[in-house]
């Protein structure tokens, strides 16, 4: 499946190209949840969901049990290389 230009909005992209797109980034969806999905990265990992209005992400710290959690938001109206450059950078 072909991705549309990357400065196109999200809402602009089917729902099985957001989740090709997903794991073609990494990603594992959530087999309870299917509009969550989750990342690993050696110094962090994340939870992203896919809501109603906007996806939004979760990062955890993976070398400690913190409390410093980060919760993100970005409306499907942002293009997917702006979405793309800030989730996948980590928190």
């Amino acid at each position: 499946m072909t991705l549309p230009e990357a400065n196109t909005p999200l809402y602009n992209h089917t729902l099985p190209t957001i989740e090709n797109w997903l794991q073609s980034k990494g990603c594992n969806q959530d087999r309870e949840n299917l509009h969550c999905w989750y990342l690993k990265n050696s110094a962090w990992k994340a939870e992203i969901c896919l809501d109603i209005e906007e996806l939004t992400v979760r990062y955890y710290d993976t070398q400690q049990e913190s409390q410093n959690n980060l919760c993100r938001s970005f409306k499907y109206s942002l293009s997917r290389q702006d979405i793309e450059a800030a989730v996948f950078s980590g928190p």
